[in-house]
């Protein structure tokens, strides 16, 4: 008897279900102040008050003698930022220990899609630039994708996508992320102090041992994560590798008596701070590009904004959905009952929004405030828009149809509130399996 062909975009279990929607609610608020720091900083850079915009971003303050004497815009982008990719940290942990990245079989195709999201877009944006005579030392600048963004426009528009779609596009994140953070790691770094760094690693053994105690609270994590944190920023690495790294040390694991591990319990409390003030932060000094007074016609030729527009809105299409559907192809296996492939070209074109790790590549590739760097974000501000609104006239489309088809069906309600496809996970004694 031949074996059923393997599903793509399956049904991820119910408590997994309910943790990717209470997600999307909590980046819906995130992504809101993070598009509302960006609109403040725009019309204040082009305001007649732009002087003071830019003497706030290079104020510094700090203590010289530990090299922490940096400008408010560092603080943000070395600071901030690192809490945003410690939460990065969590929830690539999560993901290859509950999500989808624990299960090989599923993990291919969010994996190959963000090998190939990330590919394509920098092959594109290299292209443009050996035919316009452009500059090559950006070509990571439209590979990544902006969790809180993405997923934000997602939670408004995709209120009845199926929940396998979420969790995709939250796993091709994440992934996403991580090649990011590697990229940052090998060609974004430079002058490394390998003493320091070495004392860093430490720190790291010294976070891993203390969260592991219960004696200790969770709390007083913060000091050897502070000093590991300055450590890394010293040693030439740049400082949000150090939050990832942190984030990937905290224990998940449950203990007995306990409802939920640490991870989790340190995830509920840093992400708010994430979402709700670090990233949108660092969007108000990131994105406060000045368009105004002439220099926007030289801005928009500029090789390097051409690339980055075809890198994220082409490049992340094409190289998400070919990713998609070549596995699909080789693997021999079907899209799940009721999805169609515009649900993948919808989701592939909200992964071209790359905004905070794109505007982060882009300070580290051409220096922060040089005449590139403005380029880059004009170039990240207009793809990112231009993705977004594609994504939401497929999305749309497609979220109208899944709600038709939800208000058609006959729904048998007397299941403790857990929708009948997920009835069969249920173990005998009445818990999910």
């Amino acid at each position: 008897m031949r074996s059923p062909a393997p599903r793509l975009f399956s049904r991820s279990d119910w408590p997994e279900v309910q943790r990717v929607t209470a997600l999307l609610r909590q980046e819906t608020v995130g992504g809101a102040l993070l598009l509302l720091a960006t609109v403040l900083a725009l019309i204040w850079a082009n305001s007649p008050w732009r002087d003071g915009y830019d003497d706030l971003a290079n104020l510094h303050f700090g203590i010289a003698s530990l090299g922490l004497d940096l400008s408010v815009s560092h603080w943000a982008s070395d600071g901030l930022l690192a809490i945003f990719f410690f939460v990065v940290g969590l929830e690539l942990k999560h993901e290859f220990l509950h999500g989808d990245l624990r299960d090989p079989a599923k993990a291919t195709v969010p994996v190959v899609a963000a090998v190939a999201g990330v590919a394509l877009p920098a092959l594109l944006y290299a292209g443009t630039q050996l035919a316009l005579g452009g500059q090559l030392k950006g070509w990571a600048i439209p590979t990544a994708t902006d969790i809180a963004f993405a997923l934000a426009v997602l939670a408004v528009i995709g209120t009845h996508l199926p929940s396998a779609l979420r969790s995709f596009l939250l796993t091709l994140a994440v992934v996403d992320d991580l090649i990011a953070i590697t990229i940052i790691a090998i060609f974004y770094s430079e002058g490394i102090d390998l003493r320091l760094l070495g004392l860093a690693v430490v720190g790291l053994v010294v976070f891993r041992l203390m969260a592991k105690t219960r004696r200790i609270p969770p709390i007083l994590l913060i000091v050897p994560g502070l000093v590991t944190w300055a450590l890394v920023l010293n040693s030439g690495v740049h400082a949000t590798i150090a939050g990832v790294a942190l984030g990937l040390l905290v224990p998940s694991r449950k203990r007995e008596g306990e409802t939920e591990g640490l991870a989790d319990r340190i995830e509920h409390r840093v992400r708010p701070l994430s979402a709700g003030v670090a990233v949108p932060v660092f969007a108000f000094f990131a994105a406060g590009v000045t368009v105004v007074g002439g220099g926007f016609g030289d801005t928009v030729k500029d090789p390097v904004t051409i690339g980055i527009v075809v890198g994220l809105v082409l490049g992340k299409l094409v190289g998400i959905f070919a990713g998609t559907y070549l596995t699909a192809r080789f693997t021999r296996a079907e899209l799940d009952d009721d999805l169609a492939w515009m649900d993948v070209v919808g989701i592939a074109l909200l992964a071209g929004i790359g905004f905070t790790v794109s505007l982060l590549i882009g300070e580290l590739a051409f220096g922060e405030g040089s005449v590139t760097d403005d380029h880059v974000k004009v170039g990240v501000l207009a793809a990112s828009l231009v993705a977004a609104v594609l994504a939401a006239v497929v999305l749309r489309t497609r979220n109208a149809a899944y709600r038709r088809i939800e208000e058609t069906e006959t729904r048998d309600d007397d299941h403790d509130g857990i929708p009948d496809c997920y009835q069969a996970t249920r173990a005998p004694g009445g818990s999910l399996r």
